[in-house]
């Protein structure tokens, strides 16, 4: 009963959300949904004082709300699935090189660099935060969060080779982040991480290539199951049995589920579609899958817009916050610029395309769900207000202005 009873409160306030701003803001729906659940937890934190009964009961709810779990457990494969099954298999094959070295390599330069910068910081500011835990840091803000890009970059009328750079990379860097968050948060913790070459590549080869070889494989045995009948509703039936099947299988096997996800959902939405679906299944396909991508995702940016209630002493750190957003940026542009410098066979990135990535790679829920993994002595209130901060920039701030840059860069061009 409780479960559903959050469960509850957060579709009705999803759609109440969802109605107001398409009726009054007409923002993109997910930064719509966010900013109104920002302001309203804002006023319930200025309530406090004349309703401290209502504010309490109502941060009671949200923090019921396993927020890791739910994001990474549960609404992460649905919706990268649902992202997938839209992405052409043909355009991410021209654009593979920029993607496997954004999504592997760029990460890796982003996270050290992000945590190098942010111990300088701290340690301007008289705080005393060992390195590692920085480093903890910059792998959980690297990876751009593939909810936050498909969600917003749909809107934003960018050309198709860059779309594919920055959806492909959002859809494949999250294997490289969370394994690299796993092992640099076990160093912070004390634990003795064997971080030999060979290990860490058996790690790799586990994680990231069998949860491609598992979701090609789950989306081939689909298509399969797919063509051998002519009824849309097992169709979609099957899809879903996809994504919530291959979590179990991805638990049992301890390989990475995003990459599962990202996988069939690329084989359900090409070779499937192409070879084993009606004009009919396909149709029936694509709207049951959009209308799972708008619903969770209109409860996910609600979660994050809620979760401001429950960061401690958040307008503390409004220097470090602050401060972060301009490290990430910055680290963003030379993990990208580097790579394109000393890389062979990369391509080239014109001052638009560089400008597009940097500004176009969104933060979002998986930030913040890696940062609440985070242990309480390990600066955990530190570092989540940090991540909150660059966050709510990224999706707001950078989400709303990604299409009027595209414009400026296009009119720039011309002249």
């Amino acid at each position: 009963m409780d479960l559903y009873f959050t469960f509850s409160i957060l579709i009705v306030l999803s759609a109440l959300f969802s109605y107001i701003n398409s009726r009054y803001l007409k923002l993109p729906p997910a930064i719509g949904i966010m900013l109104l659940a920002i302001i309203t937890s804002i006023s319930l934190v200025l309530l406090d004082k004349i309703y401290p009964a209502f504010s309490e009961s109502f941060s009671g709810l949200i923090a019921s709300v396993d927020f890791p779990d739910v994001l990474m457990g549960a609404m992460l494969n649905f919706l990268l699935f649902a992202g997938a099954i839209h992405v052409s298999m043909q355009e991410l094959d021209k654009q593979r090189m920029p993607i496997l070295v954004l999504s592997t390599l760029g990460v890796i330069l982003s996270t050290f660099l992000v945590g190098s910068l942010m111990h300088v910081l701290l340690f301007q500011l008289g705080l005393d935060v060992p390195y590692i835990q920085c480093l903890v840091f910059g792998a959980l803000i690297s990876p751009t969060d593939p909810l936050a890009v498909l969600a917003i970059l749909k809107k934003a009328r960018i050309s198709k080779p860059i779309e594919i750079k920055i959806a492909g990379e959002s859809l494949f860097n999250d294997g490289v982040s969370v394994l690299l968050f796993a092992i640099l948060l076990q160093l912070a913790q004390g634990s003795e991480v064997d971080i030999t070459f060979r290990n860490i590549a058996g790690l790799f080869v586990q994680e990231m290539i069998g949860g491609l070889v598992i979701g090609l494989l789950l989306g081939y045995i689909g298509t399969q199951g797919i063509k051998r009948i002519n009824d849309y509703q097992v169709t979609v039936l099957i899809t879903v049995a996809i994504v919530m099947g291959g979590y179990l299988v991805t638990r049992f096997l301890h390989i990475s589920g995003p990459l599962t996800m990202a996988a069939a959902g690329l084989v359900i939405g090409n070779y499937g579609k192409k070879t084993a679906m009606s004009a009919t299944d396909k149709d029936y396909l694509d709207k049951f899958w959009e209308m799972i991508d708008e619903i969770l995702n209109a409860m996910l940016f609600l979660i994050i817009g809620f979760e401001l209630l429950l960061i401690p002493n958040i307008q503390q750190d409004w220097i470090i916050g602050c401060v972060s957003i301009f490290i990430v940026l910055l680290s963003r542009y030379i993990s990208i610029w580097l790579p394109m410098r000393v890389i062979p066979n990369i391509g080239k990135f014109d001052n638009k395309t560089m400008a597009v990535l940097v500004w176009g790679g969104l933060r979002g829920g998986v930030s913040i769900a890696l940062a609440l993994t985070i242990d309480p002595h390990l600066n955990q209130n530190l570092f989540l207000s940090a991540t909150y901060y660059i966050v709510v920039f990224s999706i707001v701030v950078q989400g709303l202005s990604i299409g009027k840059l595209i414009s400026f860069m296009n009119k720039r061009k011309k002249n």
